[in-house]
This record gives structure tokens, C-alpha cells and sequence, in this order.
């Protein structure tokens, strides 16, 4: 039964291999489970927005999920992600989630609507009213432009299976301030939704990351979070620094494809972004094999 102290440490939100049809790759999500769990990660999120959640339908973000929960096998907590628009789209995608044996709910904020504050409210409670399974909130104002401000994070952090949020805003005072409102509240835990901040986030009393870059190097997350927790803060720090390159090479593509560009050049075989999304150009790519070899995931060309 998951708990509140299961919500910690480096969580990736993995990538979606898919095939020539664009449908989920069994195998290919298998390869991603197998690689980021051997990286040591604590947890696993699948349909996240590396995970071209926007992209499947019902029927694969289904499959998506199921094979998550039955390949990672409760060696840690599986959140699977929830990103549509409407209340009631949410509620079916969570009871699917639990159905599926989902150990929590990661839930975004809407997309493309902008509700005010008490619509948001009532949004998310009725998601967490409708399943058993806990909820984590996903603020990303920068793809969805709807922001949980911390006023409301405070009434959401009270409802009882609310018990974090993943806070992807570049707006580093905000993660300090959910961490603030929320401190008094021991059933609620906040992470890093950007992986600039892990560190800072660790520091300031959060208790890990939902982290992009753990698909490609979860070892050099994970050294950032165990580093951290054992008290070696210069280490950890230096770990924080060697993963900026990486999380720098979000802006050479189409977001989300650089992170399965990467993982193809790692030789994951994960295949192709889905369309509109393209792969990073050529030059591009010879700069993503730059800093993986720096990072000594691959080894140098010839």
C-alpha cells in the first residue's frame, strides 16, 4: 500500500517508445523500465509529457500503463499521469489508472481553457474524490498556462489523498513557497518539476524530482538526491552541476523529442517522436553526442 513516504527521491517520467504506427512498443518501454530502474530511480512515472501523453489514445495510454505496473513489479511506486481537459475526461483516464494497479495519479493542470481558481479547486477535488489511489498535482503554467498559485495549493494540500505536486515552473520562489504554505501539513510533499532545481529544491525542505533527464542519466540524478540525503551537499551540488548540459539540450529540439533522441543514441531503440514532432536536425545531434560522451554514457566517435 503506498504512503506518504513512498513519495521521494528521483521519479523519471519516462518516454513512450513507439512503433512504425505510432502505438506503444512493448518492448521498447520494457528496454526504459529496465534502464532507469538499474540507474536506481524511486519511482517511475509513465504518461508524462515526455511521455507524449498528449499523443496516445485511451487504448495506449491503457496499454502504456499496464505494462509499467506489471514489468516494474512493485519494486517502486508507478504514478501515471493525467493530462485532458475536462473534469470528467480526467476522472475516467484516473479510474483507468487505478484499475490498471497505478500506485498514484499525477494530475495536470487543464490545457487550453483557463478556469479561475475556485473551478480549478473543485477540479481537482472531485479527481481525487473519485478514485482511492493519491493524487500528486502537476504545475507547468509554461505548457498549459494555468498556474496553481500557492493560495490554492494550501486548500488542495488539505484534501485528504492530495498528497503532492511536481512543480515545473522556472519561477524557483514558487517551489519555495509551496514548500512554505504546505509545511505545517506532514501529509504533503512537494518535488522538483525542473531539473535546474533539484538541488535547491532538496535544500529548501522538498523531498526529490519528477526529473526529464533521468530517462538518460538516471545515475547522475540519483547520485544529486542520495548524495543529498547523506549529507555530502558539495557532492551533491557537483552532480547538479554535471546534469546542466544535459537539461541545457532541451532547447535543441521539438520538445518532448530530445530526451528519445538521446535515449535512441544510447541504443535503446525507443524509435521515432510522434508526429507533428520531428527528431532534432543532424548538427544538433552531433552536439547531444557531445554531452553524452561527457557524461561517459556513450563513447566517443571514431
Amino acid at each position: 500500500m503506498f504512503s506518504i513516504d513512498d513519495l521521494k527521491g528521483v521519479i523519471p517520467p519516462i518516454i513512450t517508445p513507439v512503433d512504425e504506427n505510432e502505438k506503444v512498443d512493448e518492448e521498447g518501454l520494457k528496454r526504459v523500465i529496465d534502464y532507469v530502474l538499474e540507474g536506481g530511480v524511486h519511482g517511475i512515472f509513465v504518461l508524462g509529457s515526455n511521455g507524449e501523453f498528449y499523443a496516445l489514445d485511451e487504448a495506449s495510454q491503457k496499454k502504456a500503463v499496464e505494462i509499467t505496473v506489471a514489468h516494474v513489479g512493485k519494486r517502486v511506486p508507478v504514478y501515471a499521469g493525467i493530462g485532458a481537459i475536462t473534469t470528467s475526461a480526467c476522472i475516467k483516464t484516473a479510474q483507468m489508472a487505478e484499475a490498471a494497479g497505478a500506485d498514484a495519479v499525477t494530475l495536470l493542470t487543464p490545457m487550453f481553457i483557463n478556469p479561475n481558481e475556485e473551478e480549478m479547486l473543485h477540479h481537482f477535488k472531485a479527481v481525487a474524490d473519485a478514485i482511492k489511489i493519491p493524487v500528486i498535482l502537476y504545475n507547468n503554467p509554461g505548457k498549459t498556462t494555468n498556474n496553481i498559485s500557492s493560495a490554492l495549493l494550501r486548500k488542495l494540500a488539505q484534501i485528504e489523498n492530495i498528497i503532492g505536486v511536481k512543480n515545473t515552473s522556472l519561477d524557483f520562489a514558487q517551489t519555495i513557497e509551496y514548500i512554505r504554505v504546505t509545511e505545517d501539513i506532514s501529509s504533503f510533499k512537494v518535488l522538483s518539476g525542473t531539473d535546474y532545481y533539484i538541488y535547491g529544491t532538496l535544500a529548501y525542505g522538498g523531498v526529490g524530482c519528477v526529473a526529464g533527464t533521468a530517462n538518460v542519466a538516471p545515475k547522475l540524478v540519483v547520485s544529486i538526491y542520495e548524495k543529498y540525503m547523506a549529507g555530502d551537499l558539495k557532492g551533491a551540488m557537483e552532480d547538479q552541476y554535471k546534469l546542466i548540459p544535459l537539461r541545457n539540450t532541451y532547447s535543441y529540439g521539438s520538445f518532448p523529442v530530445v530526451m528519445k533522441d538521446c535515449m535512441n543514441l544510447l541504443g535503446l531503440k525507443v524509435g521515432h517522436p510522434i508526429k507533428p514532432i520531428d527528431h532534432c536536425s543532424d548538427s544538433r545531434m552531433n552536439d547531444i553526442r557531445k554531452v553524452l560522451v561527457n557524461l561517459d554514457l556513450i563513447e566517443p566517435s571514431i
